[in-house]
């Protein structure tokens, strides 16, 4: 790829694999009495998804506590994020399961041995991408099922997902305000520079987010690592832990500094860590160092499909599109065909963090 590319253009790595279970997930019907077990390659499948990265769900039509039972007997339960046991439509399980990921329906497969169910859920979601059972021994070697890149991140995204499940749960039971429940959490964020080992999952983080993404630009590995060696910009990663583990790296910010304005390129944080204000620290921590730089602050924002919250991030943390003279400093933005909007503050100091405890890498020099 020679260049920063719109990820507008089809995203086909697959996020999220929800199954079935009778005679797709393992051989035979529970409910009939059968002595069900996973077969070989789809045991293989289930642990080669999970170190890809790719999370795994459950939508079947049984009785939830035997079958998840019998998951956990056949050693697999584990694999599994979420799970929709029930008797309801598999296209509401397989909405309710995105929804609650927070991933796109084209992001999500469907596997299932009955066409009938296919087709419900085809009906209903069709942009979730459906396979028959006899499909799973070829999965792994579909395009869709093999990520651009695999980081370590990668490889404990199910740990994270079900440490995030744990969170929530306490969220639910905890009765004081919304921040006291935060604080609670013993939030740490650390903003630093990116070194070139980190690049493989930045490049990801532009790929996979898309609701906290400014942009929907791609920066392959070779674009961000020109930027790295560029003097004038800045590469910085977001990492994230709390009392119930690490978050990973969370975040990514593009910086292009000057004397008179620095140029926010690209903000994108991961969905996870919406809930815990992480956007709108890294957007008041760099109104501080721009602050103390003395320098305007402009931010490009370009709408896609799902993007709109990060636009109401800018304009809350007081981006404005008021016009400046500062912003005759950048280059056009019309080669996209005036897609992107420039977004302007005057950064004035803003005051620490109240719910998170923030370690940051100085960017003023002023």
């Amino acid at each position: 790829m020679s260049g920063p590319v719109p990820s507008s253009e089809p995203i086909t790595t697959v996020k999220c694999v929800v199954w079935d279970l009778d005679n797709t997930l393992w051989k035979g019907t529970l409910l009939e009495g059968d002595d069900v077990v996973i077969d070989d390659q789809v045991h293989r499948t289930i642990v080669e998804l999970d170190s890809r990265g790719i999370l795994q769900a459950v939508a079947s039509k049984n009785d939830h506590g035997p079958a998840w039972q019998r998951l956990e007997d056949l050693g697999v339960a584990e694999y599994f994020v979420l799970a929709r046991i029930g008797w309801g439509p598999k296209s509401a399980s397989v909405r309710e399961i995105a929804d609650e990921l927070k991933f796109a329906h084209h992001t999500i497969a469907f596997v299932d041995d009955q066409p009938a169910e296919r087709a419900e859920v085809e009906f209903h979601l069709p942009e979730v991408r459906c396979y028959p059972a006899e499909s799973v021994t070829e999965l792994l070697t579909l395009p869709e099922f093999i990520p651009a890149t695999v980081t370590a991140d990668s490889g404990r995204r199910r740990q994270m997902y079900q440490a995030n499940a744990r969170r929530q749960a306490e969220q639910e039971s905890f009765t004081g305000p919304s921040e006291e429940f935060l604080r609670s959490l013993e939030l740490e964020m650390e903003i630093g520079r990116a070194t070139a080992d980190d690049l493989s999952r930045v490049e990801e983080l532009t790929l996979r987010t898309s609701q906290m993404n400014a942009t929907g630009v791609h920066y392959s590995d070779a674009d961000l690592r020109v930027l790295l060696d560029d003097a004038r910009h800045e590469v910085l990663t977001m990492t994230m832990s709390d009392r119930f583990g690490s978050h990973g790296a969370v975040g990514v910010a593009l910086v292009e500094t000057g004397s008179a304005v620095w140029h926010l390129k690209l903000l994108a944080t991961s969905c996870r860590v919406v809930s815990f204000g992480a956007g709108a620290t890294v957007l008041n921590w760099l109104v501080n160092e721009a602050a103390t730089a003395g320098v305007h602050l402009v931010a490009d924002f370009r709408p896609t499909s799902r993007n709109r919250i990060m636009e109401v991030a800018y304009r809350f943390a007081g981006f404005t599109d008021e016009p400046c003279a500062c912003l005759a400093e950048l280059p056009s933005s019309e080669s996209d065909g005036g897609e992107t909007q420039r977004l302007h503050i005057a950064p004035a100091p803003r005051p620490a963090p109240g719910t998170l405890r923030l370690t940051a890498v100085r960017l003023a020099t002023a």
